[in-house]
């Protein structure tokens, strides 16, 4: 209604009483005349905003209008003219007095109208109405209270709004059924902007809600670090009493707190104990509360906590290392077994069918050196479950004399479909002794005996974990050398596919023999990406023998998967060139103990790049390889400490492992091989 929107909105006033003060006045005075005014007769709004427009002859006689213009002659033109700007219907100098909603009912005549009850709930959407907007809602609070029409007509008229009413309400249900397509793929899009991780952490459907879920837990913890801080100060300050409330609160909640990394692992009384150490706590503070004592004993706890880690990882790094030199009780056992089993088979059972396979040039031959029998076991069953045709493959095992009987005991009791597996023992190849090999020669003399078995050689945990790891069992054993010497073992081959026992083969490798080397005697998958390393970092370029004859930033490659040209090898006796450098390394001034140095050494310049989907490597130490890289490999290499078989390894990547291994067979059953 107009006086109450000039009166109760403040936006309105403000608008409103811009004119001067004067006029304001001038209007008072003229105000009560033009109701007397309009006393003489029946007024209605016209809409003219003159004066006299404003006021319209009812049925009076030419008295009422000479008196008001005799009125309207008492007053300048400047009061007329405040009067004509002001008779809109929105504020307090309105002259339409008949469109007045806060004038007493002595100014307007309306007849009562008895409204039928359609009538009355169409009055409520009159209010409903209302705030359709100004010009509409006074047009119809003036025909409401007015006596112009009939009831039918007002009834027209709010059946007209309600139409109106309902026409808006379908566009509104139209317009979100519009949108809402589009509001979905909105929220789609955000959804993929948004990380998965953060969705999943704040998922109410978990059933682990980690918001808060550790709360009481690191509440705890913190608790017993200032506990520590106050008992450490009062012991300072011989405040023996607080010191020993102290000590039995840590206590307390390290018994409750236990292992606990959730606050639904602790027990219910937890927060009994949260109470009490806060209440000791508070104690502590008000009588020995010291910022600078605090803080000082804070970094000293952090500094002793930093260095006890360094220690921790250190002697993790040790403790690695030994238990990658050591045989898991199930393998042992296993060995055993297999070689009691061997040693009461009859000779003519521990005999070999197909010999003529073994040096048939047009087959494919492996060579494989281990003392694993299990291992071993995963590399012939990859290999021969993903051959195309597996008769045409022909395995060259070599183990040492502890484990010969065992390792051709199992291919004897499992042999590997209609493949061909041929076991020998290193001890019978008698033409690799000291005289011929330089690793033997060098392993026999008191400075490399002294280096491997001098138990107090190492003074710090770094030297043990640096000397551990190069006293490796695997290089003192010469099954590790052997591959320096492959002419020499399989003299009628003109290539061979070297393996390594810690790999396993996932597709068929058939097409390696067929590859080209360009004449060169190696084919590997190159390693200087940006996991690997070159030459660099197994070398030594201090030393002028190095320095000069290779070059840094040359790409290592990859023992484990290798292909060699026998022939090319012979043609540029490359055994003699192996001998060479491990004659000059003797005092091992150029590189450390291992098989990959001198290989890189002795096939330097001389190893054609292959694919790498042949081999890809990492898997006993890389705990970020690829799933993808893995899946489309041929063959994956578990090189590192983080063997399958050991309890150290990487869980994520031992399933390509297990899934050779054969745990329905009897032996294994026997000694409860669980790798």
């Amino acid at each position: 209604m107009p006086s109450r929107r000039g009166n109760g909105n403040p936006r309105s006033r403000a608008g409103k009483f811009r004119i001067p003060v004067v006029s304001l006045l001038l209007v008072s005075v003229v105000t009560p005349l033009v109701f007397l005014a309009a006393r003489l007769g029946n007024f209605s709004s016209s809409g003219d905003k003159d004066l006299s427009g404003s006021l319209t002859n009812t049925g009076a006689d030419d008295k009422n209008l000479n008196a008001l213009q005799q009125i309207e002659s008492l007053f300048s033109k400047d009061v007329l003219d405040v009067i004509r700007t002001n008779t809109d219907d929105s504020g307090p100098l309105s002259l339409n007095v008949i469109g007045r909603k806060d004038l007493s009912s002595s100014w307007v005549v309306e007849k009562p109208v008895k409204l039928s009850k359609a009538e009355e709930n169409s009055s409520q959407v009159v209010e409903l109405d209302k705030k359709e907007g100004e010009q509409s809602g006074r047009e119809d609070s003036e025909q409401s209270f007015t006596n112009k029409g009939s009831a039918a007509e007002r009834i027209a008229r709010l059946q007209t709004r309600l139409e109106r009413k309902d026409k808006r309400v379908f566009e509104l249900t139209q317009g979100g059924e519009v949108a809402a397509p589009r509001i979905v793929k909105e929220v789609s899009q955000r959804k993929k902007e948004i990380d998965d991780n953060v969705l999943n952490k704040y998922s109410i459907w978990r059933p682990e809600f980690d918001v808060d879920s550790d709360a009481l837990v690191r509440l705890m913890r913190d608790q017993l670090i200032m506990a520590r801080v106050y008992a450490s100060l009062a012991h300072s300050r011989n405040m023996i009493d607080l010191q020993r409330e102290l000590n039995i609160r840590i206590k307390e909640s390290h018994r409750v707190l236990g292992e606990a990394n959730l606050d639904v692992d602790l027990p219910r009384s937890a927060s009994e104990k949260i109470k009490e150490m806060g209440q000791a706590l508070l104690s502590a503070r008000k009588h020995i509360f010291d910022c600078k004592a605090v803080t000082k004993k804070l970094r000293a706890m952090l500094q002793a906590s930093d260095d006890q880690a360094h220690a921790l990882i250190k002697q993790s790094s040790v403790l690695r290392q030994l238990i990658a030199k050591t045989i898991p009780k199930g393998l042992h056992c296993l060995s055993m077994i297999l070689t009691l089993e061997f040693n009461s088979l009859s000779n003519d059972l521990k005999t070999y069918a197909n010999w003529e396979k073994l040096e048939d040039p047009s087959l494919f031959h492996y060579a494989l050196f281990s003392d694993n029998v299990i291992a071993a076991a995963v590399v012939v069953n990859s290999t021969v479950q993903n051959a195309k045709e597996p008769e045409k493959h022909v395995f060259h095992l070599v183990s040492d004399k502890l484990n010969f009987a065992a390792m051709k005991m199992w291919f004897i009791a499992n042999p590997p479909g209609k493949a061909t597996v041929h076991v020998e023992n290193i001890d019978d190849f008698r033409w690799l002794n000291s005289t011929y090999c330089p690793v033997l020669r060098q392993l026999e003399t008191a400075s490399m005996k002294e280096y491997y078995f001098k138990s107090d050689h190492s003074t710090t945990l770094a030297d043990a974990a640096t000397n551990l790891k190069y006293r490796n069992p695997k290089y003192l054993s010469m099954l590790n050398h052997l591959r320096f010497y492959l002419p020499e073992v399989y003299s009628k081959l003109d290539k061979i596919l070297f393996l390594d026992d810690d790999i396993v083969v996932q597709k068929d490798l058939t097409s390696l023999w067929s590859i080209d080397l360009h004449g060169n005697v190696n084919g590997a998958v190159e390693t200087c990406g940006e996991t690997f390393h070159r030459f660099d970092k197994y070398l030594n370029f201090s030393n002028p023998l190095i320095l000069d004859n290779f070059n840094p930033n040359a790409c290592g490659w990859a023992y484990g998967m290798n292909v060699f040209d026998l022939k090319e090898w012979k043609r540029r006796d490359i055994t003699s060139i192996y001998h060479r450098w491990q004659n000059l390394n003797e005092q091992r001034e150029l590189w450390k103990l291992g098989t990959l140095p001198p290989g890189l050494i002795t096939f330097y310049n001389l190893t054609y790049p292959l694919d790498k989907s042949w081999h890809v490597l990492g898997l006993g130490y890389d705990p970020h390889v690829e799933r993808e890289d893995i899946e489309g490999a041929a063959v994956v290499h578990y090189n590192g400490n983080m063997k399958p078989w050991l309890d150290l390894s990487m869980s994520r990547y031992k399933s390509y492992w297990t899934k050779y291994v054969n745990y329905s067979n009897f032996f294994v059953q026997q000694c409860n091989v669980n790798v």
